[in-house]
């Protein structure tokens, strides 16, 4: 009998649905003595032994379908192994419901923080599997997280959608895009929209550079201008602030997010009408797209090779177009960045793109 519990933790994105099903195609294709235990809301249904008997068959028909058929829920890592409100252990719950039911393996499919708490369940001696999911694609170790490109896609809709109000109304927009540490939606998504600009988290911004930009699009008849910034983006003068200052000063909530505080620059340094779009969750949400749907097939499908072959401790990644396995103990606790100098940051400056930075001519 294998036994296998499965849970999603973190943000919800496209083609979590996708990952599951994958596992368990791959599993029920050699095994038939299977029981999947799908514990939901996250860490939450392993620390509360809240959890669902599952069968091949609740796995399917949903490639298509959004979100998670498991619910999640946000777990810090920090908080972990802190008891609960009513003094539960949470590692020594999870530890325990994995053993009451007798697992073979779990397999945990999210994030950073997740991806945390899935090697710290490692170390302390249960089988661990975990899917690279997050639409920032700032997973260290994969090329590729499944949920990213479903979401560049409805962000580079929403700009493909401002341009024509834009152009029309003779405004600059601002459109926010999600990615609070990195900016890999931002980028790809101002890239494929034709953004005029496009600040992003590791590339911190000088206004004067950004208005600039503005002012020389309207010198050649170009009279709008949009901007495609990512929640985390800051100025030069915040880069220099120690990550206290920073968080004391944006705890202040002078505008309700960097777009906002932006679109003031702007209007303060120039004459024109500034508006701010934020597509929000909308990136996270509905079908995925094509290519994560095949991603995350292939990601789930070589999880469950691993649980076959019984070798756990590993995240499942795609590199170089092959889906392979990294140590989660290499992967734990890394982001993914954006590099100021990398190729692509390049290639974009060089069609006229701003990254709200001077460069050499």
């Amino acid at each position: 009998m294998l036994r296998i519990g499965m849970l999603t933790s973190g943000g919800d994105c496209q083609a979590l649905n996708a990952a599951m099903r994958g596992v368990v195609k791959g599993l029920t294709s050699k095994v038939d003595d299977i029981e999947i235990y799908g514990f939901m809301n996250g860490y939450k249904g392993l620390i509360y032994a809240d959890f669902s008997m599952l069968t091949a068959k609740d796995f399917s028909g949903i490639l298509t379908q959004g979100g998670t058929i498991l619910g999640t829920s946000r777990q810090p890592f920090k908080l972990m192994r802190e008891p609960d409100e009513n003094g539960l252990d949470k590692v020594e719950a999870m530890k325990h419901t994995y053993h009451k039911l007798n697992l073979n393996c779990l397999v945990i499919l999210g994030g950073n923080g997740t991806h945390k708490t899935a090697n710290m369940l490692k170390e302390e001696g249960l089988n661990i599997i975990t899917l690279p999911k997050t639409i920032d694609n700032d997973l260290w170790g994969t090329d590729m997280t499944f949920g990213f490109q479903s979401a560049v896609d409805i962000a580079a809709n929403t700009i493909d959608n401002i341009h024509t109000t834009a152009s029309s109304h003779r405004r600059v927009f601002v459109v926010e895009i999600m990615g609070h540490k990195v900016g890999w939606v931002t980028l790809h998504a101002g890239m494929a929209g034709g953004a005029d600009i496009v600040l992003l988290p590791e590339i911190p911004y000088d206004i004067d550079v950004v208005t600039e930009a503005i002012d020389r699009r309207i010198a050649t008849g170009k009279h709008f201008t949009i901007i495609a910034v990512a929640e985390g983006a800051i100025s030069k003068e915040e880069a220099k602030l120690s990550k206290k200052e920073l968080k004391e000063r944006q705890a202040k909530k002078k505008y309700p997010s960097v777009a906002y505080k932006l679109a003031e620059e702007i209007r303060q340094r120039t004459d024109q009408e500034v508006r701010v779009t934020v597509p929000g969750h909308m990136q996270r949400g509905g079908s995925p797209c094509a290519y994560d749907r095949v991603l995350a097939t292939r990601l789930g499908a070589f999880a469950a090779r691993l649980i076959l072959n019984q070798t756990y401790g590993y995240m499942v990644a795609i590199k170089n177009g092959e889906t392979t396995k990294v140590p989660l103990e290499e992967v734990a606790g890394k982001l993914k960045m954006v590099d100021p100098n990398a190729g692509i940051i390049k290639e974009a400056e060089l069609i006229g793109i701003s990254f709200g930075r001077r460069t050499k001519k």
